[in-house]
Order: structure tokens, then sequence, then C-alpha cells
């Protein structure tokens, strides 16, 4: 029997819906609750609807990519985050063992997966081609708060993350999310461009520092589709990729995918009106938002190439790579 891990992706897709299926028994579900896959990138997402209309979402965490403690961390600060009423997140459901996180085993896997049940949240997914300028502004005092409490809040002892800096997005020994070098259509000219700007931005976070007033807990992701607008509110999920990082890398995820449409500098704008209502946000910090955002255009590379089976990864592709040169070459010129 072939194990999971080298099935070609399409193959790959039953077994991940059987083992939800499978999943949604550890849990006190009302009888004949469907699963549909809604999300595949660092875990596989499922939605899980009753008869009756209530939802839940599963998420089935990748093999390898955090520890069970990481895990029980996140969801740690994703819970006070929630009861403190600092912002929406979805609220994790405990299995039948009074346990979160449930770990499940599929015959064609050798390690049983973690998984976690989430309640519902409302709201929808903004679109780049909407007004965002009040989401963004509204996400900016968001992201301000949630910065105070993990300023403020006395982690568990047991807390374990990852570490976000230069080495570890962009560094060439063992980055999270793969080498940028290794891009989908990268040649050597672009590999030059691409290098040039990312000794840029080493010398400019360099300069700046990990101060503990500049470096901490953070998000990671607040890309639009980790965020639901309901109404006036925005609320924020998936705290997959939380860990210690730079407080103004949580400027720049809002634009992933989308560093290069003409709306960009508006939205940064909203974004920082909104941090300032809670926090103040010095020039010499606001003028490296820009970094931020070169830093994760260049990440994304990355995570495209070493993501590349899943559709989204596969969409972008190379027109990706492409798309980030003349970007590449701005950044160069205004900040080199």
């Amino acid at each position: 029997m072939t194990d999971f891990d080298s099935l070609p992706h399409d193959q790959q897709l039953p077994i991940l819906l059987e083992l939800a299926t499978a999943a949604t028994a550890n849990f006190d579900l009302p009888p004949g609750v469907g699963v549909t896959m809604v999300n595949l990138s660092e875990n596989a997402t499922y939605k899980v609807e009753a008869p009756d209309g209530r939802r839940w979402a599963l998420r089935i965490h990748r093999d390898g990519y955090h520890s069970r403690t990481a895990i029980a961390s996140e969801l740690a600060w994703l819970i006070d985050l929630r009861q403190t009423g600092v912002v929406a997140t979805p609220a994790p459901v405990k299995g039948k063992d009074g346990e979160i996180i449930q770990q499940v085993l599929h015959p064609r896997m050798v390690r049983p997966r973690n998984i976690v049940l989430f309640g519902w949240e409302t709201g929808a997914e903004p679109g780049i081609g909407e007004d965002l300028s009040e989401p963004f502004e509204v996400l900016g005092e968001i992201t301000a708060r949630m910065h105070v409490h993990a300023r403020q809040w006395k982690r568990p002892p047991w807390f374990t993350r990852l570490t976000w800096d230069f080495d570890t997005a962009l560094g060439d020994d063992k980055p999270h999310w793969g080498r940028w070098r290794d891009g989908v259509g990268m040649d050597r000219e672009k590999e030059q461009l691409f290098q040039r700007t990312v000794d840029l931005i080493d010398r400019r976070l360099a300069a700046y520092g990990k101060g503990p007033e500049r470096f901490g807990l953070i998000h990671c992701d607040l890309r639009l589709a980790n965020l639901l607008i309901d109404g006036k509110s925005v609320k924020v999920i998936d705290f997959d990729d939380c860990g210690f990082g730079w407080y103004l890398y949580d400027a720049a995820t809002p634009v992933s995918f989308y560093e290069h449409e003409p709306q960009v500098p508006g939205l940064i704008e909203s974004w920082t009106a909104g941090y300032r209502k809670v926090l103040a946000l010095p020039k010499e910090d606001e003028v490296e938002i820009p970094t931020f955002i070169m830093l994760r255009r260049i990440l994304l590379v990355a995570w495209i190439s070493s993501h590349i089976e899943a559709e989204f990864p596969k969409s972008l592709g190379a027109g990706y790579t492409d798309g980030s040169l003349p970007l590449c070459e701005d950044y160069l010129r205004k900040f080199g």
C-alpha cells in the first residue's frame, strides 16, 4: 500500500475527506452532518454542516508543521483574545474526551493527524476589488489591540511558536516556507534582482532591530482570506502561522498576493490611521512598512513554490514571481 505522503495531490484529497468525516465522530455533533472542503493550504479546512443548518469549521493539521504543544499555544492565545474582547475569533470546540486537539489516524497515513473543530463564524471574505478603506482602518485598530494584548498577556510556561525573522523567512538555512531562490519561473537574471532586494531588506531590518517595542507575538498572516467582514466588524480567523515577528509585519500581510495593486498605498494609510487610534506609530516605524511588504512578497514567492501542488499556488505560479520584479526595482530605487 502506498503511503499518503507519496501519493499525487489529487489522490490525497479523498483520503483527507475520509479523515475529516471520521473525525466528526470525536465531537458531540448532531447525526447526519455533511463535510465539505473549503480550503487547502498548510492545513486542510472543512465546513461541517448539520441538517438543521448549524455549521462548524474542522481543521486537519499538516503532518510535521506544528507540534501538539505549538497548536495548543496558538489556541491559548486565540481563546484569550476572544474571551477578553480584543477581537472576534473562532471558538474551539472540545471533543467528547474534553480535549480541544483531537488525534485521528487514517489507514493510509503513518501517523495520526492533529484535528481541531471551531464554531463557524459568520461574515464574508473581503475582495481586493471592493472599497476596503473602512475595513482596513478597523483592521488596523484591531491589530493594535492584538499587539497590546500580546505585550501584556502572561503566556503559559509551555507556550511555543515559530519565529518569523529574516533568517527563517528569507535566509538560506531551512526557511519555514522554502527558499525564494526556488521560486516558480526563477532564472539567473531574476535571481540577481531578488538577491539585491533581499540584501537590502536584511540591512534595513538589522538596523531596525528586534527590541520588545518592535518584535513580539503577532498573527503573521492577516491576509484577506483570513478576515471576515460581518457588518461593521472585522473578524480574524486562522492563527495557524502566529508566532514571534516584527509587529509591523502584521501591516504587510493584509495585502498579501495584491502588493502590486494601485490601491495598496491607500489601504496602508487606512490601516495606519486605525492603528494610531490605539498605539503610537512613530514615523521611523511607519517608513519601514514597505520593507515588510517586500519581505512578505518574496516570502510568498517561496511559499508558492513549496506548495505548488495545491490549486491556489498553482494558479499564481511564475506570474507571481514575474510580477514581483517591478516591485523589487521600485523598492531598490526608493530605499537602496
